[in-house]
């Protein structure tokens, strides 16, 4: 035999026992050896007298705000919370600070259940202060469901197993678990890549806290330092949504869908966990020493501080009518390929998008941190476009220097053209150096010295530890190249900021908070889920709170290039160039980025289609603030030829 082939049968030979190994699970008798481990592990007692209703929960006015709802609405918002009696409360959660205190008010008010539905879970300071709140109230006698997708979960078979067999009332499920495992390494993902495509794309892209099934928070939140301002290289400019009221019931059933569905695993049924715990035992959960203890004692005072809570949160919530809570099928990757297109059942949290968006009249805002657009969102912008008075659309996303998913940034970077021309998009780039953050390096009507005594977050300085590849909000993409959901190296190093949040204000009326980026993972392979809000002081809100990261100390504009030589025949080429299916050449792109400059002729920001919109910006070229280097080179690539990675981005 000649020794090319040998190689390649052996090659071939090699991958397919490193597949079989990786997919084999544990046997009928390992899985129920490995239960019984575990259940005798569970410790029972509880830290509160069982009898007590209460729990040892503290009094929380967030929490109260679910009675009040609840009183004030009619019978018939049982069945249906959209209904014209139901009464709800929602607030807005746009700092990191407000929405990680929150969480722990919420939790230490709980008296019956908790549940948390999560993408990713990561071991760092926010994950473990939560998970060691969701600790003691299991202890206290609450009962608390964590389900987390697998990519994403806790990142030790150690801590999964601790967790699997920690307390009775402490329960565990990882979502769509890929080769019978909680963790895989990349070459277990590379296996996975050859032998289950669709299984390894269809993740549970759906964040909820559920606390009592009264009082929920949804929106664009993990759990990891750089969703709540914690991180000291690179945090998220995020945006959660809290919610009381009848609504809560859909967010109930929702969750169970989810938990009680045959693709939710508990991990001691899974091989890497399952064998240590047959192995070793269920072993303790080791404390976490955490970077700024300081730091955490500071929100862990706000948090059981009532009148923080009550001046800072729960009296910011605005009484609001017409919520609608819309979450897709778990089974929603396995169904696309076999049920027609315009079936709602599909994909729900994309039709309710559709349904809110088609309903536009004069104006649409939308956030989204990384701005590839599906083909059948193309087609709703399109169709608004077509309109006698089409409405106009603003949309922020993130510059290269903000982001971390640079590849996505390229597909975004090839579509400039198409997205502003024929969308009608108007395009404004988040900066890495925002100056106006919400709840960061401030605090609002208070001294510092105030500030710190309740809790609020003035600085952050914990270790500088960079950024892990491993665990950011791209995670079935991340293997693909190291460091590809790492921000780009900038001109000017420091903290710096990436655009996260997922939302949309239609007419100033109707308000869209969720999971959903608008692209099409999220039509396809992600599960989402989107809370809508049809109430326009809230809208109202939302708006101004997007159109502060739209104002010109946060971002830049992208604009129409001028091109002083051969301005059409640049035109003509670069549109050709662009419309080829694969492979974009041409170097002009047809967009740029600018920067206001106020003046005494130019006051105020304008428009890109202002007359004078030149005269008061000038043009800082197609990355600002991006050094020079690989990956701004393999943005480009990314824009000539990946446009076949679109569906998976």
């Amino acid at each position: 035999m000649p020794a090319t082939n040998l190689i390649k049968r052996s090659a071939t030979l090699l991958a397919a026992a490193a597949l079989l190994t990786g997919c084999a699970g544990l046997s009928i008798r390992e899985k129920q050896q490995v239960q019984v481990l575990t259940t005798q592990a569970r410790d029972t007692a509880l830290t509160c007298d069982a009898n007590d209703p209460r729990r040892c929960a503290i009094p929380s006015p967030l929490h109260e705000l679910a009675g009040e709802a609840f009183a004030q609405s009619g019978a018939d918002s049982k069945n249906n919370p959209a209904s014209d009696s139901a009464r709800h409360y929602a607030l807005i959660l746009d700092s990191g600070n407000d929405a990680l205190v929150s969480r722990l008010n919420l939790i230490r008010s709980a008296t019956t259940s908790i549940d948390l539905q999560t993408y990713i879970y990561d071991e760092d300071d926010a994950g473990r202060l939560i998970l060691d709140e969701l600790i003691k109230a299991a202890q206290r006698g609450v009962k608390v469901r964590i389900l987390m997708d697998q990519l994403s979960a806790l990142k030790k078979v150690d801590t999964l197993a601790a967790v699997a067999g920690l307390h009775s009332n402490l329960q565990v499920r990882i979502f769509n678990p890929v080769l019978n495992r909680a963790r895989i390494s990349y070459p277990l993902y590379a296996a996975a890549a050859a032998c289950c495509w669709r299984k390894l794309n269809h993740r549970m892209h759906n964040k909820l806290l559920l606390v009592d099934g009264a009082v929920g928070i949804t929106g664009g939140r993990n759990y990891q330092d750089d969703y709540y301002d914690w991180d000291s290289s690179y945090n998220f400019r995020d945006r959660d949504v809290l919610i009381t009221g009848p609504v809560a019931r859909s967010m109930r059933a929702d969750f169970e869908r989810y938990w009680f569905n045959p693709l939710s695993v508990q991990p001691q049924m899974l091989k890497d966990v399952g064998r240590h715990i047959l192995k070793q035992g269920v072993p303790p959960l080791e404390p976490h020493p955490y970077e700024s203890n300081e730091r955490v004692q500071q929100v862990v005072r706000a948090a059981e501080n009532t009148q923080y809570v009550q001046d800072t949160l729960a009296g910011r919530a605005l009484a609001v009518a017409g919520v609608q809570y819309v979450a897709d099928s778990p089974y929603k990757a396995d169904v696309e390929s076999t049920k027609p297109a315009d079936d709602p059942s599909v994909t729900s949290a994309s039709y309710a998008l559709r349904d809110v968006l088609r309903s536009a009249q004069t104006d649409v805002l939308l956030q989204t941190p990384y701005l590839v657009m599906s083909k059948a969102a193309q087609a709703e912008f399109l169709a608004l476009q077509g309109r006698e008075q089409p409405p106009a659309i603003r949309v922020s996303t993130n510059s290269l220097a903000a982001t971390d998913a640079f590849i996505a940034y390229g597909l975004s970077y090839k579509y400039k053209r198409r997205y502003m021309r024929r969308l009608g998009f108007e395009i404004y780039e988040y900066k890495p150096f925002p100056e106006q953050v919400p709840g960061v390096a401030r605090a609002p009507e208070s001294t510092e010295e105030q500030a710190q005594d309740v809790g609020l977050l003035v600085a952050t300085t914990p270790r500088n530890r960079g950024l892990s590849p491993i665990m950011k909000d791209s995670a079935a993409r991340r293997f693909w190249i190291p460091g590809s959901n790492r921000p780009v190296r900038l001109l000017h190093p420091s903290a710096l900021y990436g655009m996260h949040a997922k939302s949309m204000v239609v007419d100033r009326k109707t308000a869209v908070i969720g999971t959903h980026n608008f692209d099409p993972r999220g039509q396809t392979y992600n599960t989402e889920a989107v809370l809508i809000i049809r109430d326009n002081a809230f809208a109202e809100a939302l708006a101004t709170s997007i159109e502060r990261d739209m104002a010109p100390a946060n971002s830049w504009v992208i604009a129409p290039r001028k091109v002083a030589v051969l301005g059409g025949v640049n035109y003509t080429l670069g549109k050709l160039s662009n419309e080829l299916p694969l492979f974009d050449f041409w170097p002009v792109s047809y967009a740029t980025s600018f920067e206001f400059e106020p003046s005494e002729q130019c006051p105020t920001p304008l428009r890109i289609r202002d007359p004078k919109f030149r005269e008061c910006y000038r043009s800082v070229g197609d990355f600002p603030e991006a050094r020079v280097g690989i990956k701004t080179l393999l943005v480009r690539f990314f824009a000539a030829f990946g446009s076949g990675l679109a569906p998976i981005m």
